[in-house]
């Protein structure tokens, strides 16, 4: 012990006080919801797991063995035991994503090809809130950290989702769902140190309002050192954050929930002296009318800034509004119907270099959506069918219909098959960038945003089997056929040699296979794993003539293999490790790699301790390439000890 709180530059009082207070647990509050604690998640089977709820795909508590779609979940014992610090390591644990680190503080993530540093086909949301910023339609990933032990689970959908959750729900949707405050009463104090997570230091404390109210109040601190440039340099690429936060829920009876949840960030980047931070709140109402049954409403306001000196400054005000009904429809209808409104001020403060104008934008955003699942052959065959109809200010009107239909044979096996339109909605760069700045001499390079630029369009069509052949043992298979229209290409302007425009030029398909499978092999013993397999062809429409533009629609693994092997061992110890492989990137080339995770924590009533080891095979590697920056993940030792009282 001694020598592993002075490898992490914990000193021995800190160890002794959280082993006093480890004894002094404030006990639990009753559970309000049908959903497990994650207390009572941590000791499920793997039987027991495949039948947690999940409400991504449709907006409804549906059991994980019956989903239509090509879902996964990550707990919170899953990111526990993986040791994860940001919310991109958490990512890594679901197979059907594919998650690659650009630099200290850069990720690409995507779901089902088109990854690239600026993705923008993958809908994120963190407790209902959409994480995604109009100036380029992507998610600013080191904006989007968390307390993890806040983290309940995170549902993560592979295939487009645009019917309920609208314009950019197009590759996939990742929803990250954090606890009610009465599942964290007590407190909590964590530490970590590390060669490239420098420091960790967290804390929460939870209590209680009055009856039926709870509260938490949590805040957390970390440095994240660079990684490495080509030659084993230092990839200047470091960062810090800063960011807390409260939860507060309000149980006035079984039927209805009040929550308020709020947020406050700041983090500084080595790369270019960028700053960036952000608050939120979140007001939300649900009222279960009775198991078939629910209303729900929700209003956020966000703001974000983010700042990079001599290359632009931006501002964004959002507020939202959303809104949903579950009713039933008679004995074989489940009726779902829903509207919501967005408004987001949008202000740059431009440079030479580059222009967004109108610097000052306000976008508005409206929907509204309809699904309806009906029960063919009650308990045998169900069909859904639903659109969204959503209005933006750069291509109007939008129409997502989808249809899913799910054949269950037995109660352990489910065949599925779906055909869904989605759409990326335009972007302030896709329509109003320039570069450089106006104005210009005559006879200079220019390039420019489609002023009308209109949205990017998907037709997917999926079939998908999941089964549990044995108590212990569950598989999973989606093959998807993805055909995309109107896609951005980069073309000369006509009757111009200099002037180079953003347009809807291109197409392409994206054919590929998702497997996973999760096995109990002792009571002891938990494996799962994951493999993806991609194929893409992209073409350039009639009456279009692109420039090419290296990595222009994505830069994707062909294959993609995952294994992770979880053991609880006697007297609170525990063994876990992870193994990933992933095929040579082409465009621009990364070599393909291959690396494990090692890991080991020790629980003694509720002191955890642990140490990992990350990217063990190699002294660094690389996992994703933005020229001519090009960095390496370097190997990693990490230990935290954290308490609970």
């Amino acid at each position: 012990m001694k020598g592993l709180a002075g490898s992490m530059g914990i000193k021995g009082p800190a160890v002794f006080a959280c082993i006093l207070l480890s004894g002094m647990a404030a006990p639990r509050a009753q559970d309000p919801d049908s959903l497990p604690t994650p207390a009572e998640l941590k000791r499920m089977s793997l039987e027991e797991l495949m039948d947690v709820k999940v409400t991504l795909v449709s907006k409804t508590p549906e059991r994980l063995t019956q989903v239509p779609s090509a879902v996964q979940v990550i707990t919170q014992d899953d990111i526990r035991r993986s040791g994860a610090v940001t919310l991109p390591d958490a990512l890594r644990l679901a197979s059907n994503l594919q998650v690659a680190q650009i630099d200290g503080r850069q990720w690409a993530i995507s779901a089902r090809g088109m990854n690239m540093g600026l993705a923008n086909k993958l809908l994120v949301m963190i407790d209902g809130r959409t994480v995604y910023t109009p100036l380029y339609a992507g998610v600013f990933w080191d904006l989007q950290n968390l307390l993890v032990d806040n983290i309940e689970r995170i549902e993560v959908v592979s295939g487009p989702g645009g019917t309920l959750w609208g314009a950019n729900a197009v590759n996939g949707v990742i929803n990250v769902i954090t606890k009610g405050s009465e599942y964290t009463q007590g407190g909590l104090v964590g530490l970590a140190a590390g060669t490239t997570v420098r420091d960790v230091a967290g804390a929460r404390y939870g209590g209680k309002l009055g009856q039926n109210a709870y509260y938490r109040v949590w805040g957390r601190r970390f440095d994240h050192n660079g990684t490495d440039t080509l030659g084993g340099g230092d990839g200047n690429s470091g960062w810090d954050f800063t960011q807390g936060g409260l939860r507060m829920d309000y149980l006035p009876s079984e039927r209805d929930r009040l929550t308020l949840t709020g947020n406050i960030a700041t983090g500084n980047f080595e790369s270019q002296d960028t700053r960036t931070g952000g608050q939120y709140l979140i007001g939300r109402w649900t009222r279960q009318v009775s198991e078939e049954s629910e209303v729900y409403f929700q209003a956020y306001a966000d703001h974000q800034d983010r700042a990079v000196p001599g290359i632009f400054d931006e501002d964004l005000q959002t507020l939202d509004f959303d809104f949903h009904h579950r009713i039933p429809l008679g004995a074989r209808n489940s009726f779902i119907w829903g509207a919501g409104y967005r408004v987001s001020r949008d202000q740059i403060t431009n440079s030479a270099i580059l222009a967004i104008l109108p610097a000052d934008k306000t976008l508005q955003l409206f929907n509204g959506f309809i699904q309806d699942q009906f029960a063919v052959i009650p308990e045998k065959v169900d069909l859904t069918l639903g659109s969204k109809l959503e209005h933006n200010d750069y291509s109007g009107w939008e129409v997502m219909p989808s249809a899913r239909l799910a054949w269950t044979p037995t109660g352990n096996q489910t065949v599925w098959g779906a055909i869904s339109r989605a759409v990326r909605s335009p972007s302030r760069v896709d329509a109003d960038f320039f570069l450089p700045a106006p104005p210009v001499p005559a006879g200079t390079p220019r390039l420019l945003g489609g002023p009308d630029f209109m949205a990017e369009n998907l037709t997917a069509y999926e079939l998908g089997y999941r089964t549990r052949p044995m108590v212990n043992l569950s598989l999973s298979v989606a093959a998807f056929y993805d055909l995309y229209d109107d896609l951005r290409i980069l073309e000369q302007v006509p009757g111009t040699a200099t002037d180079y425009i953003y347009a809807n030029g291109g197409a392409g398909g994206i054919r590929g296979v998702e497997l996973s499978a999760g096995m109990q092999a002792t009571p002891w013993w938990q494996v799962r794993g994951g493999y993806t397999w991609l194929d893409e062809e992209y073409w350039v429409q009639h009456g279009h003539a692109e420039i090419p533009i290296v990595g222009a629609q994505g830069n994707d693994p062909g294959h993609q293999f995952t294994l992770h092997s979880n053991m609880d061992l006697s007297r609170g110890f525990q063994l876990n490790a992870a193994a990933r492989f992933v095929s040579e990137l082409t465009a621009p080339k990364v070599p393909n790699y291959g690396t494990f995770d090692l890991g080991a924590v020790w629980e003694y009533r509720n002191l955890t301790v642990s140490v990992l080891g990350q990217n063990l095979a190699e002294r660094r590697h690389r996992e994703f390439a933005v020229a001519p920056d090009i960095q390496e993940i370097p190997r990693s030792v990490l230990g935290r000890i954290s308490c609970r009282f």
